[in-house]
């Protein structure tokens, strides 16, 4: 299996005997394999040439840029190998057409909630007291197949969410990491900067599996196709976050491996300091590599690879093969 590089250290990347070849500011020298890496992160003030977007090119590496607060910036995407005219034309049919759009919209919200349920349901067989988030989740559940827009799916969504989030105060008990409401640009507190950081991450995560399909990244349809570069990587992230950015956020903060003077505040944000990020990133690259029993394929498979199947399950369902149905965690 290829490796995720992670680059925090300021330097030089490049390419060097045709591989990859990182220089650090102190002097600090490393070979990086191609044949092993499967795209790279950067989160350092790292500088780069022509000659090894080249590389990356032929290699089929995406490179993926995070700014000194953590937040995703953009992406090199290279040359696209596996897009097809046909497959694109589906996504558009599948997102012009209202009742097919919503469809499959409301698939991405139920797998997303089913998720989040699972999430909430292991605290609370843990005897953690969860009744209430629990309730309303299920209460507003059964709203989403009387939506008839897009914007009235959204914003049950959002509620459905937000009775989510307050739970997380309650498996925490912790006064340093309380939950008023969500806030993203900026974060107001710390709980708020890791759930921003850890979701910026799993976005990208996404975006490099879709890069390995015949999916076009820029058409989504839970989140509007519009001048944003991409939409469909949002879209399956919601079915993931659950059980991967916040089981990760859970972890870290019982184990006591983020405490609360790991962070800083900045124009009336609060991020994370760049140590904390590292140990999100080390916990969050463990979790995506964690395998599980797949019942369809009678295997083990890792989080990461059930991304890729949730993108293959979505071809089949745009070229009207099998009806989409979202991954929900049985644990």
């Amino acid at each position: 299996m290829k490796r995720t590089i992670y680059i925090f250290s300021e330097g030089e990347l490049k390419r060097k005997q045709n591989t990859l070849y990182f220089e650090g500011a102190e002097g600090k020298k490393k070979y990086v394999p191609i044949e092993n890496t499967g795209e790279i992160y950067i989160f350092g003030q790292v500088t780069l040439n022509k000659k090894l977007l080249e590389l990356l090119t032929k290699a089929q590496i995406v490179l993926h840029f995070f700014n000194y607060h953590g937040y995703y910036v953009g992406s090199y995407y290279p040359r696209e190998y596996y897009n097809s005219g046909y497959m694109i034309l589906k996504q558009a049919e599948f997102y012009l057409e209202d009742e097919k759009r919503l469809d499959l919209a409301k698939r991405f919200v139920h797998g997303g909630v089913a998720n989040m349920e699972r999430v909430l349901a292991y605290y609370h067989n843990r005897d953690i007291p969860l009744d209430l988030p629990l309730g309303m989740i299920k209460d507003l559940r059964e709203e989403i197949d009387t939506q008839n827009k897009i914007s009235e799916l959204m914003a049950i969504e959002g509620n459905i969410r937000e009775a989510y989030y307050k739970a997380f105060g309650i498996i925490l008990k912790n006064g340093d990491f309380e939950f008023q409401k969500r806030t993203k640009r900026p974060p107001e507190n710390r709980l708020n900067a890791m759930i921003s950081f850890g979701n910026s991450v799993i976005y990208t995560v996404v975006l490099s599996e879709i890069y390995k399909t015949h999916l076009d990244p820029r058409i989504g349809f839970l989140h509007a196709t519009n001048f944003r570069r991409f939409t469909l990587n949002l879209d399956v992230a919601e079915i993931f976050k659950p059980i991967i950015v916040d089981r990760v956020i859970f972890y870290l903060l019982n184990k006591g491996m983020i405490k609360g003077s790991d962070f800083w505040d900045d124009l009336n944000g609060i991020y994370m300091k760049e140590n904390a990020n590292k140990v999100f990133i080390g916990e969050l690259d463990k979790r995506l590599g964690t395998t599980i029993e797949h019942k369809a394929l009678g295997r083990k498979v890792s989080y990461r690879r059930l991304i890729r199947l949730e993108l293959y399950k979505l071809e089949k369902h745009l070229m009207d093969e099998k009806a989409y149905q979202p991954f929900v965690a049985r644990w």
